[in-house]
C-alpha cells in the first residue's frame, strides 16, 4: 500500500525539527532495550476484528496469539494449539491447547475463550463464515479442549484458524470476545508476547508495549507468524511521524530504530547513511489492481472489460508508482505471483496490444459515454494510477472524467451503488498485501456474489461454483487445479485488471538484527544491541 511521492525532500536537521515528539538524545544509550518503531499509519483503533486495517492487525500480532499460524513457506502450524485430532470421517476436529497459556490480566486461556473468539471473528470474516456454515456445533469440552462437529468434512479448518489476512482470528478473553461483532472493543487484553500500555497511548502520536513475562513461547524457531515468539527487548514504542522525510531523518540520527516503510524517492538518502540497513519488508510484495463497477455501462459488458485488460501494459502503471524497476514485477495472475495457488492460467489475454484492444472496444456495446475514474491525491501509492488509467482509456478511445479528491472521499464514493453520473463511479485502483488475495477464501476481489460483495459488485455464478468446489478439494494438488480454473475464468470475465506487484522497503538501525520478513512487522525474535 506504499509508493513514492513526487515532492521536495526535506533533509537532515531541518526535517528533524518537525518531530517535537522525538525530543530525545540523538543516539540511544548503550544497553537501551526499548525499540522505537515508525508504523506506516497511526493506530486509531484497538479491535483487530472490528476493522481490517493493517496497522490494527499489526497491533493484534503483538497483543494476541492464534490457535494456528502460517510460516514463511505458507504452511499452517499449531501455535496456541498443542495439536488436534480428526475423526476418520473428517467431521469432528478436537483441538487441544498448550499448557501454561494465560492472558495479560493473569487469567488462564481456556477453551471457552477460544470458542467465543472464533465465533466473533467468523461473524466478520468470509473464510470464517464459510467454516461456521459447515459447523454443526462448536463447543468447549473442558478448559484445554474445543471441538468442531461439522456437517461435512472441511479440510481447510486449520487454514481458516491460521489465516494471515485481515481479520486474523486472534484469541481474546471470553468477556471481550462476547462483545457484538458490530461493536468495537476498546480494551486490548490478549495472551501474546507483548502487553499494550493503554495509559501511554496517544492517538496520532504514540503507542507503547511491554514484554509480557508470562508468555509461553513454542520450542520451534520463529518462522513467519509461526514458531517460538521469543522477545529480546523490554519495550516497543510505535512513534507516529506522518512526514516521510522527517521519519528518515529520525532514523539517521538514531531517534528511532525501525521504519516500517520507506518511500522509494527517499531510499537514496538512506543508502548513503551510516549505520542504516535497508531490506524488503515483504518478499512477495504488494498486489496492485484496477477495479471496475460492474453494475453500470460500460463495464457491465464483458467485452469492454476485455478490451481494457488487453490494452494494459503493467510496467507502465508500476513505473508510475515506484520508479525503480528493481521495486516492481509484472504479475499476470489473479492469485499473487509467488503464492502457492498462483498459476497465471489464461494470462495470455494481457497482451498490451492497444490496436487490438481498440478493435475489441469497437466490437463492444461502448457508446461513447463518460467513464468516471476516482483517484486520491493524498495517497501517493494510488495517485499516479488514476492518471495512467485516464491516459490509457483516452488512447483506447473512451470518454474519460478523472475525479481527483482525498482518500476518504474516494472510499466513501466507491461504496456508493449510485450511477456514475449521480455520484457513483466506474473505476478505482487499490493495493493489497499478497496474503489478502492468495486464497479463494480471502480474495474479496474475486468473489462473484454481486451486490452482496466487495465494491464493484461483480457477479459470476461460475466463479462462485469454483470457489465452493475449492473448499472441498481433497489435497493441495486439487486445490491448485481448481485455482487455475478460477484464474482462467477470471481472465475471461475480468472482475478487475491485475497490474502487477511492487516491493515495499523497510529500514532500520544496524544495531537492530534478526527482524523477520513477512506480511506484518513482528517484534519477537529481533534483537537490539
Amino acid at each position: 500500500m506504499f509508493a513514492p511521492t513526487r515532492r521536495a525532500i526535506l533533509a537532515g536537521t531541518a526535517a528533524a525539527v518537525m518531530a517535537p515528539s522525538l525530543a530525545r538524545p540523538a543516539l540511544a544509550q548503550s544497553g537501551d532495550r526499548t525499540l522505537r518503531f515508525v508504523p506506516s499509519a497511526d493506530l486509531s483503533a484497538l479491535d483487530p476484528i472490528w476493522t481490517t486495517g493493517y496497522v490494527v492487525r499489526n497491533h493484534g500480532y503483538m497483543v494476541y496469539d492464534t490457535l494456528y499460524a502460517m510460516d514463511s513457506q505458507f504452511r499452517i502450524q499449531p501455535q496456541m494449539a498443542e495439536g488436534h485430532e480428526v475423526t476418520d470421517d473428517g467431521r469432528t476436529w478436537t483441538i487441544r491447547l498448550r499448557e501454561g497459556l494465560k492472558f495479560h490480566d493473569g487469567e488462564p486461556v481456556r477453551a471457552r475463550d477460544c470458542v467465543a473468539s472464533i465465533r466473533r471473528w467468523a461473524a466478520r470474516d468470509g473464510f470464517g463464515a464459510t467454516l461456521m456454515a459447515q459447523t454443526e456445533e462448536l463447543s468447549a469440552l473442558d478448559d484445554r479442549r474445543l471441538r468442531f462437529r461439522l456437517k461435512a468434512p472441511f479440510p481447510l479448518l486449520a487454514e481458516a484458524l491460521g489465516k494471515l489476512s485481515s481479520p486474523v482470528p486472534f484469541i481474546m478473553p471470553e468477556r471481550l470476545a462476547s462483545t457484538s461483532p458490530q461493536e468495537q472493543i476498546r480494551e486490548a487484553v490478549g495472551s501474546g508476547p507483548f502487553r499494550f500500555l493503554k495509559d501511554e497511548w496517544v492517538a496520532g502520536s504514540m503507542a507503547a508495549y511491554a514484554r509480557f513475562d508470562g508468555y509461553v513461547p513454542r520450542g520451534e524457531a520463529a518462522d513467519g507468524a509461526a514458531g517460538g515468539k521469543h522477545v529480546h527487548v523490554d519495550r516497543v514504542e510505535w512513534r507516529v511521524i506522518p512526514d516521510a522525510s522527517t521519519s528518515v531523518s529520525a532514523l539517521q540520527t538514531g531517534q528511532v530504530d525501525w521504519l516500517e516503510v520507506v518511500m522509494p524517492d527517499l531510499l537514496p538518502i538512506l543508502r548513503r547513511a551510516r549505520d542504516v540497513t535497508i531490506t524488503e519488508r515483504d518478499p512477495i510484495g504488494i498486489y496492485v489492481l484496477l477495479r471496475f463497477n460492474h453494475l453500470y455501462p460500460p463495464f457491465d459488458d464483458v467485452k469492454v472489460r476485455q478490451a481494457v485488460l488487453h490494452a494494459v501494459n503493467q510496467p507502465d502503471f508500476l513505473q508510475s508508482m515506484v520508479g525503480d524497476p528493481k521495486l516492481f514485477s509484472e504479475c499476470k495472475a489473479f492469485f499473487p505471483c509467488g503464492t502457492p495457488l498462483s498459476t497465471g492460467a489464461g494470462g495470455e489475454a494481457m497482451e498490451a496490444n492497444l490496436d487490438a484492444a481498440r478493435a475489441m472496444l469497437k466490437a463492444s456495446s461502448y457508446d461513447g459515454r463518460k467513464v468516471v475514474i476516482i483517484s486520491p491525491s493524498d495517497n501517493p501509492a494510488l495517485a499516479p494510477l488514476g492518471d495512467m488509467a485516464a491516459d490509457l482509456l483516452q488512447r483506447l478511445g473512451m470518454n474519460v472524467e478523472l475525479v481527483v479528491t482525498d482518500w476518504g472521499t474516494v472510499l466513501a464514493r466507491r461504496a456508493s451503488q449510485k450511477a456514475p453520473e449521480e455520484g457513483g463511479w466506474n473505476i478505482f485502483h487499490t493495493t493489497a498485501v499478497a496474503a489478502e488475495f492468495m486464497s479463494p477464501a480471502s480474495h474479496l476481489a474475486l468473489r462473484g456474489n454481486g451486490k452482496a460483495g466487495w465494491a464493484g459488485w461483480y457477479t459470476s455464478e461460475k466463479l462462485e461454483e469454483l470457489r465452493t468446489a475449492w473448499f472441498s478439494a481433497p489435497d493441495a494438488a486439487a486445490q491448485k487445479a481448481m485455482a487455475a480454473e478460477m484464474e482462467r475464468e477470471a481472465f475471461r470475465s475480468v472482475p478487475y485488471v491485475p497490474l502487477g506487484t511492487t516491493l515495499s522497503q523497510q529500514a532500520f538501525r544496524s544495531n537492530v538484527r534478526d527482524i523477520l520478513p513477512g506480511t506484518a512487522p513482528v517484534f519477537w525474535n529481533l534483537r537490539k544491541a
